[in-house]
Order: structure tokens, then sequence, then C-alpha cells
């Protein structure tokens, strides 16, 4: 949920449970596109880490599944969060309008994240294969 200076109004409201606290939020459009690539790059450094070791692989469900929770917890009342470009990709050309002029943030945020994560992983990743 991103406000909308022009309409001087929340993007995407009427939809939410809870409204108000929206309104205490205040994102911009930078905010928003910060909190996506953020949320996403926790998200790909869980799941780099825990399927990079087949002994992992009895948990590497519940860890991406409770990882993904926390992440929507997280980023739901912030910008309704995406983590996806497809998750929201489908729903803003349906919806037309302000969606769509907003859906870059949930486009290049996650892209972003994903870079990102994948730059911090390969410092991380000490495991060097041979090759």
């Amino acid at each position: 949920m991103i406000w909308d200076e022009k309409d001087e109004q929340w993007f995407g409201v009427e939809h939410c449970k809870a409204p108000e606290l929206l309104r205490d939020v205040g994102l911009s459009m930078a905010g928003a596109l910060i909190v996506e690539i953020v949320l996403t790059c926790i998200f790909l450094i869980a799941i780099l880490g825990v399927t990079s070791k087949e002994s992992f692989s009895g948990v590497a469900g519940l860890v991406i599944g409770l990882t993904l929770t926390f992440v929507h917890i997280i980023g739901i009342p912030l910008t309704g969060t995406s983590v996806n470009p497809a998750r929201s990709l489908g729903p803003a050309i349906f919806a037309g309008g302000q969606a769509l002029s907003q859906v870059w943030v949930f486009v290049a945020g996650p892209l972003a994240g994903a870079a990102i994560a994948a730059l911090i992983w390969m410092f991380l990743n000490t495991d060097k294969e041979d090759a």
C-alpha cells in the first residue's frame, strides 16, 4: 500500500482489512522500493543457505516457508509485499491504472534484492567445490 501524492490517498487500502494501520506508515515509492529490496534479499539468502547442502534438505521447506511468512508479516503492512514480480504483475495488468503505474516497484525491488542476495551469498559461501 503506497501513498499516492497526486490523489492524496492510499493505493490499495480499499482491499486491506486494517486501513488505519496503513495510514500511519506513510511510505513513499522510494521507501516501498527499499522494503521490497530488503525483504527479497532476506528471503533469497535464506533459500540459498538452506539449499546449499544436502544435509539441510530435511528442514529446507520449513525454513523457506517460515522465512516467507516472516517476510509477509513484515511487508504486508508496509507495501502489500511481493518478493515475486509475477505475483504483482498479473494483478496490476488486470487492475490497470494506478496499479500499473506502481508495479515497477514490485518488479525492480525483487530483482535488485535477488541480485544483492546473490552477491552476499557469493561472499559468505566459503564452501568451494572442486571443478
